[in-house]
């Protein structure tokens, strides 16, 4: 049986000196009926941020660019675009790095670099009114040239690493190529691909992981992904399935 084909996705890609910030033009761009494939990258950003309204620290060498999609489908599928927009990162920064098995990822989309983080990614996605999906937008900041300090975790760059940085924009073309061969791998088969691909960057089976939520913390050992990209947990209460919340380290 043959799998439907989509059309491929054309980008429109903006390059801008410096912005408040890539997610903020995008949101309005998607406000406003902007059609999908529109990309904006800055080469600063004033008033970067990330997940939670953390600030993210903006500097010239870094990527900083975000993307309006608007897939067909179901609302519920909301959730496996920020497994996807990881998992496409990571295989477009995979081949800029003498081995890449130092990449890996946590739940649900950062992206580590030797077991520090080297990326970030700020999904946000509007239900239309049939239940479908009116719009995500990935907002992604990668540590190519610089990899500024977090209060609570380690960081890392590939220019740390002693590996030169591509340059943005270049970096920028192989990861929209990335993000449209995931798109239509999801699209056209489903999330079990998708979910193959993002465990098998993800921690090994049985890693003790704790996760901070506003009701406390839950810990127990990673049993993998649910088929609703929810993160799989055992502790003594069982299997928990989690839908939010922020892996701690």
């Amino acid at each position: 049986m043959s799998l439907p084909s989509l059309p491929p996705l054309s980008w429109r890609l903006a390059v801008h000196d410096e912005l408040p910030s890539t997610q903020d033009l995008i949101l309005a761009a998607a406000a406003a009926g902007e059609p999908e494939g529109l990309a904006v990258l800055a080469r600063r950003q004033s008033a970067g941020r990330g997940t939670q309204g953390r600030p993210w620290h903006s500097p010239t060498g870094n990527l900083f660019l975000s993307v309006l999609l608007r897939p067909q489908a179901p609302a519920r599928s909301l959730p496996f675009w920020s497994l996807l927009s990881v998992v496409a990162l990571a295989d477009a920064l995979a081949p800029f790095l003498p081995d890449p098995s130092r990449l890996s990822v946590k739940w649900p989309n950062d992206l580590l670099l030797g077991g520090a983080k080297c990326a970030g990614i700020l999904t946000q996605g509007q239900p239309d009114m049939a239940g479908g999906i009116a719009w995500v937008i990935p907002g992604i900041g990668v540590n190519l040239a610089e990899a500024p300090a977090l209060p609570d975790r380690p960081t890392a760059s590939l220019a740390q690493e002693g590996i030169t940085p591509p340059e943005p924009v270049v970096f920028a073309w192989a990861l929209l190529e990335s993000l449209a061969h995931w798109r239509n791998r999801l699209l056209t088969e489903g999330f079990p691909p998708l979910r193959e691909a993002w465990m098998a960057r993800g921690p090994r089976l049985d890693t003790p992981l704790s996760l901070r939520q506003p009701q406390g913390e839950l810990s127990g050992l990673y049993r993998g992904l649910t088929e609703e990209g929810r993160l799989l947990l055992c502790n003594n209460s069982g299997l928990v399935a989690v839908a939010s919340g922020e892996v701690a380290g």
